[in-house]
């Protein structure tokens, strides 16, 4: 069966049937099939009007578990209030751990959690975001080492580098708490994880525009503007992009 990543679109979702169309049988295959339709469009309410009742019938498919804890991450992307997003940040949390428990050898379980992690860091409190840097990093590992030709993998592990890289004073005290020394984290590594993650896959823009900002954080100013500008003028494709863009240019204004 195949599993769709979390930054997937597919022209195919154009052209299946909406709810309304959807054939009686309901089967788990059928609804997974359906749900589908709304997952490549990021419709996730929708998708998940049909992957929570395949879950019912199939609470141990791990494919269906990944794309629940997808599907609850869009959501959260999408809410408006910092409770409601660690709520559902939280529930895909739960799928993504319920995947890992069913299929620990499967790197996209691992992949599930490191992203769940990403998502809610921007909403939790300094200890906190500490805490799941450090889950972010353990998960990333495993995936990685399952797959090493995971761009998502490299990407995350990337912007992990470029994030503790350029963290303050009072973060660095805080990470010393959590991990106990100072993760050896550095801008030259994350160059090398973004770089490895666009080889990988060329066409994902957010590739692109998180190296660029990786050598602005190095004071690199013509290769981030280079690659910055790259990603800005690529479409939009996956859930991020628009928000990867804005990044970039918010970016490209503090260049000298």
């Amino acid at each position: 069966m195949k599993r769709f990543l979390p930054f997937s679109v597919s022209l195919l979702a154009l052209s299946l049937a909406s709810p309304s169309m959807a054939a009686p049988d309901d089967s788990v295959e059928s609804l997974v099939q359906q749900g589908s339709v709304y997952d490549e469009k990021y419709a996730a309410q929708e998708a998940l009007d049909f992957y929570l009742p395949a879950e019912k019938m199939a609470p141990e498919n791990v494919d269906l578990l990944l794309r629940i804890a997808r599907q609850y991450r869009h959501l959260m992307q999408d809410a408006s209030g910092a409770n409601e997003k660690l709520r559902l940040g939280n529930i895909a949390k739960e799928y993504a751990k319920r995947s890992i428990a069913l299929a620990p050898s499967d790197p996209e379980t691992h992949l599930s959690m490191a992203i769940c992690h990403v998502k809610m860091v921007p909403i939790l409190g300094n200890k906190e975001k500490m805490e799941s840097s450090r889950e972010i990093k353990a998960s990333v590992d495993k995936a990685l080492a399952l797959n090493p030709k995971s761009d998502l993998g490299w990407h995350i592990l990337g912007c992990w580098h470029q994030r503790l890289a350029d963290i303050n004073a009072m973060k660095r005290a805080i990470a010393m708490l959590v991990y106990g020394s100072l993760p050896e984290a550095s801008n030259e590594e994350a160059v090398k994880c973004l770089q490895k993650a666009m080889a990988l896959n060329p066409d994902r823009l957010i590739h692109h525009i998180e190296l660029g900002r990786t050598y602005a954080q190095m004071g690199k100013a013509e290769d981030a503007k280079k690659h910055i500008e790259k990603g800005l003028s690529m479409p939009n494709v996956g859930k991020d992009d628009p928000e990867a863009k804005q990044r970039g240019r918010e970016t490209l204004k503090e260049l000298p």
